[in-house]
């Protein structure tokens, strides 16, 4: 039998919401039935994955504006699990990104190529007058 999980969060365009939508990444790690992988992991990949792409999409996509808000949908089956960040940003090549050398000593730009490393698809799409960002983990 199959098992879908579908979450939906809006938060206001502030970073102090990152932490609870990081948990709530984690919590969905300990609780999908039909995972038999390593859950502390999990958990902290989507804790990671998610407070990256909330970031980006808070201070780069939505500049930080407080009249705007960051919607986070999250859908999992017994297969694999979803995570789409929605912005109000004009947009940019997340594959060019993903492969710009960051040096140690730069103080940003990893968020995305750690995103690309944890999960395994990732897309950047045009949705109404924003952008989504898809992360895909599959689940095997």
């Amino acid at each position: 039998m199959s098992r879908q999980v579908d979450i939906d969060i809006r938060v206001p365009n502030q970073t102090r919401y990152l932490g609870m939508i990081g948990k709530i990444g984690e919590s969905l790690a300990h609780t999908l039935a039909s995972y038999d992988g390593d859950r502390e992991e999990l958990a902290y990949h989507l804790n990671l994955v998610l407070t990256e792409a909330l970031a980006n999409a808070i201070c780069h996509a939505n500049a930080c504006d407080p009249s705007k808000e960051v919607k986070v949908s999250i859908s999992a089956s017994d297969h694999e699990l979803t995570i789409r960040v929605y912005d109000h940003g004009q947009g940019f090549n997340i594959k060019q990104l993903a492969k710009v050398k960051v040096k140690e000593t730069d103080e940003g730009g990893r968020g995305v190529q750690i995103i690309f490393k944890l999960m395994d698809r990732v897309r950047y799409l045009k949705k109404g007058p924003g952008h989504v960002l898809e992360m895909t983990k599959l689940l095997h």
